[in-house]
């Protein structure tokens, strides 16, 4: 009886470390989720249209959930103390995705438009240069032009965000990566249509944020409707399968996989796929942002969708199916980008719409774990590079004669289905924190980089917290 009860707290003793290690081994594959412009109030207009109520979404019921501050070199530095006190606090210099995104990538902070480069310009290692290294695959995806603020902070390195060509061409044509999908076709107008050889490049009702559209109109064989794809000569290259630099150091150039067509995203999401896989979808930028009619007053969804564009779960699968052949296993970053650009324009119902797109692609990625891999194995990061609109509830910003915190009301739901009551205060970025979500291998040393406490959101780290954890992460793989 001794020798058994011996045993079997032996037992126990191993599954409760079992347990405990879990959240805090290095993990094999590393999914990074970035909602560009989603804040706390973004995840929640979009759960009370779906379900009603908040607190619904896959990631919010992950073990690790937290704050995170976004400020960059030159910015307003969070100060939990001055922000609920002062309502125009957040909107002082507040950050742009290059610097968020670079501070991400890499763990290190930089000026506004710097791309995975510090405040001298010198290149930084990004955690995918970092698994690169150590034999893991790695890709980006978004759903705006692969060369945009985000996805390009992971890859490329470039003193500034808008040198879209000379990032677009060291994506392709240098990188190591295995999978790049993203928008910025030249042969596509922003609404998905296609660019006759004589036709004028059609510009959206709404000029989206910071792409400077009336920069790029003119017809396909204008050198600059290539910029977000690297030029005329590299797209050139790479639909004719010639494009791609050695990704395996094996002294072989590895040409990428070119695909543009929905359907082969889609076949892409199961089965064999090749090793290296680049996805241009047919539109001038983002996946449905400007397609016809979408920018009215009416619900999300009530303009029909561009079919000829795959979905950011989609693609999700599909770059997954691609990089899970690595023994070794794979980091990727996943975007949804145009969060940011509706919610520049503080229109709610497709702000709506696209956070509903994110996070379905959240969801297939954590079945993917669920079903192929496992928990003690991948790590699945959710947040936002900064928040954007200053999205809260109607009525406030004013000051109540018994509390200033009257000042900032909730979001209100009005049944699913239904839009929620909103009002938004800004239409540029705010240094807010943003919601942090983390499950999986390695989650739980997120709680030991803590940088403080905010009255209203809790505990939160800082953006540099997720490159610096996740490089310690592929640092002791490499010992």
């Amino acid at each position: 009886m001794k020798l058994f009860k011996i045993l079997i707290f032996g037992l126990f003793l191993v599954l409760i470390t079992g347990c405990s290690d879990t959240t805090k081994k290095s993990p094999k594959n590393i999914i990074i989720f970035i909602g560009d412009g989603m804040g706390y109030n973004h995840v929640d207009v979009a759960s009370f249209y779906q379900f009603g109520e908040t607190g619904k979404q896959v990631y919010e019921a992950f073990p690790v959930k937290m704050g995170m501050s976004t400020y960059m070199v030159g910015g307003e530095v969070y100060n939990p103390d001055s922000v609920w006190v002062n309502f125009n606090y957040v909107k002082k210099k507040p950050t742009d995705s290059a610097a968020s995104g670079t501070a991400i990538a890499t763990g290190t902070k930089t000026y506004k438009s710097g791309v995975s480069v510090d405040s001298a310009k010198m290149k930084l290692l990004t955690v995918l240069d970092r698994a690169e290294l150590i034999g893991k695959s790695t890709g980006v995806v978004s759903t705006v032009p692969f060369s945009n603020a985000t996805p390009a902070s992971f890859v490329a390195h470039n003193e500034s965000r808008y040198n879209y060509r000379e990032i677009a061409k060291e994506m392709i044509m240098e990188s190591k990566v295995d999978v790049i999908m993203g928008g910025g076709h030249p042969l596509f107008n922003p609404d998905g249509s296609h660019i006759k050889s004589h036709e004028k490049r059609v510009v959206g009702e709404k000029e989206s944020y910071d792409l400077e559209l009336s920069n790029q109109m003119g017809n396909s064989n204008n050198e600059e409707v290539y910029r977000y794809v690297g030029g005329k000569v590299v797209w050139n290259l790479l639909v004719e399968g010639n494009a791609g630099s050695d990704a395996d150091n094996d002294g072989i150039d590895d040409p990428w996989d070119f695909i543009q067509d929905r359907d082969v995203f889609q076949k892409y999401g199961s089965g064999e796929t090749p090793k290296r896989v680049l996805g241009v979808f047919k539109s001038g930028q983002s996946t449905q942002v400007e397609r016809v009619n979408t920018l009215d007053a009416g619900k999300p969804f009530s303009a029909p969708l561009n079919i000829e564009v795959p979905t950011l779960e989609e693609m999700t699968n599909a770059s997954i199916n691609i990089l899970d052949d690595n023994p070794n296993g794979f980091v990727m970053m996943v975007e949804g980008g145009a969060i940011d650009w509706v919610a520049h324009s503080n229109l709610l119902h497709r702000t709506i719409e696209e956070i509903i797109d994110f996070n379905k692609a959240v969801e297939a990625a954590c079945n993917w774990v669920e079903k192929n891999s496992s928990w003690n194995e991948t790590l699945i990061i959710v947040t936002a590079d900064h928040e954007t609109g200053y999205l809260i509830g109607p009525g406030s910003n004013k000051v109540d004669a018994q509390t200033t915190e009257e000042k900032w009301k909730p979001i209100v739901g009005n049944s699913k289905g239904k839009l929620p009551s909103v009002e938004w205060f800004s239409k540029d970025h705010t240094n807010s924190l943003v919601p942090f979500y983390a499950k999986g291998a390695g989650s739980s040393n997120f709680r030991d980089v803590i940088k403080g406490n905010d009255n209203v959101r809790g505990s939160y780290i800082d953006n540099t917290d997720i490159g610096n954890v996740v490089s310690d992460f592929l640092l002791s793989d490499e010992n």
